[in-house]
């Protein structure tokens, strides 16, 4: 199952955007038009749907839905997702999702989300949970909390449920990866930036993560120059520690643990390991940073073949023309964002006619749609002092 359709209602940067999604989406876009916010929408639901999470929290950890709200909500202040999911084989609609929230208190009130809708459909299209419902009428209390975080409540879709709380988003940020202890983590608050990674793969059973591995391996050994092997090992206070062997004059080899690895090992490390860890949707915000350009220009092809594997869902987000210079990634898998004064605008790149004619003429999409994220105003750069 796969998301196949995704709308948005006064989501952060977007009044209304109304977008199909393929198995591999890339979603492209200038500085600060939403493309961070654009993911963080699938996993606020995966927050909601998440054990111990629930909207109330999710709302909290975004700031309220007065953060949450476009500002060109104006006189219509609910904010909307709706989630189709499709069958990977026939590309037929298995479950459509719409949740619709507001802002309810103030005042002495303590300020809350409340859902305003909260609706399922099925194969065939038809209704088969509609909220409000009497019981919420009767208890408006209820509508604090959706039915998709309550088990009693989803019994008839809870396959939606367990398909939200099974997405990843993994942004592995070297410096916490080798000195976790240097930073404050909140409580409650789950590890988007690989602080806990070492803490994750060291939690994967043995055989698998033995698998994981050794696949990870094998795609360093053609990346990182005079790479051996790569294994775990806990230290004397039972810290796991990931340990890379280098080819070296000593008949043992030369060895390094993760705080002696570079930055673009780790990050490879760690989007390796994402894309082999699970069959559920999975979110990588700039994969390419800290790599070789030669390593990135592989990216969508390796991509593809994992997720080939794993019949798993990846969106990413990237500023990269050495990644789009893949001749294999359609414009149908390309999102163009553009910002406007009315919220930011979202369209496959395949509906664009410039860009259409562009990769006639043989152009690779990164080539073709790239420009056309261009800040307006770039070249003012020139003239700062």
């Amino acid at each position: 199952m796969f998301i196949s359709h995704l709308t948005l209602k006064n989501w952060r940067n977007f009044k209304h955007i109304d977008v199909p999604l393929r198995e591999r989406v890339f979603v492209i876009g200038p500085n600060a038009c939403g493309k961070s916010n654009f993911l963080d929408a699938l996993r606020f639901l995966r927050d909601v749907a998440r054990s111990g999470g629930g909207l109330q929290e999710a709302v909290r950890l975004r700031g309220g839905v007065s953060k949450i709200r476009c500002l060109s909500a104006r006189s219509k202040p609910d904010v909307s997702i709706e989630i189709t999911m499709s069958d990977e084989d026939t590309g037929t609609q298995r479950w459509k999702y719409t949740l619709v929230f507001s802002q309810s208190g103030g005042g002495v009130v303590d300020v809350v989300a409340k859902v305003k809708n909260e609706t399922v459909c099925g194969e065939n299209g038809a209704s088969i949970h509609i909220r409000p419902d009497n019981k919420d009428r009767e208890d408006e209390r209820l509508l604090q909390y959706t039915h998709l975080e309550q088990p009693t409540a989803n019994a008839s879709f809870r396959d939606i449920a367990d398909f939200f709380s099974g997405m990843q988003y993994l942004h592995i940020v070297p410096q916490l990866v080798r000195d976790p202890q240097s930073f404050v983590k909140t409580a409650n608050t789950e590890d988007f930036y690989g602080r806990d990674f070492l803490e994750r793969v060291k939690r994967t059973g043995e055989r698998v993560r033995h698998s994981y591995l050794r696949k990870i391996e094998q795609a360093l050994v053609s990346a990182v120059p005079q790479f051996e092997r790569l294994t775990m090992e806990n230290d004397d206070m039972g810290v796991p520690h990931l340990q890379m062997r280098y080819r070296h004059w000593r008949s043992g080899g030369a060895r390094q643990r993760e705080d002696q690895f570079s930055d673009g090992t780790l990050r490879m490390i760690g989007l390796l390991w994402s894309l082999l860890d699970g069959t559920r949707p999975l979110l990588l915000e700039e994969p390419e940073l800290s790599l070789n350009r030669e390593i990135v220009g592989k990216l969508g092809a390796l991509i593809y073949r994992m997720q080939r594997q794993k019949r798993r869902q990846v969106i990413v987000s990237t500023h990269s023309g050495d990644l789009l210079a893949d001749p294999g990634i359609g414009a149908e898998e390309v999102l163009l964002m553009a910002p406007g004064a009315e919220g930011t605008e979202v369209r496959p790149a395949s509906s664009h006619d410039e860009i259409r004619r562009f990769l006639k003429s043989g152009m690779t999409i990164g080539e073709a749609a790239l420009p056309f994220t261009r800040p307006e105003k770039v070249d003012q750069l020139d003239l700062f002092q």
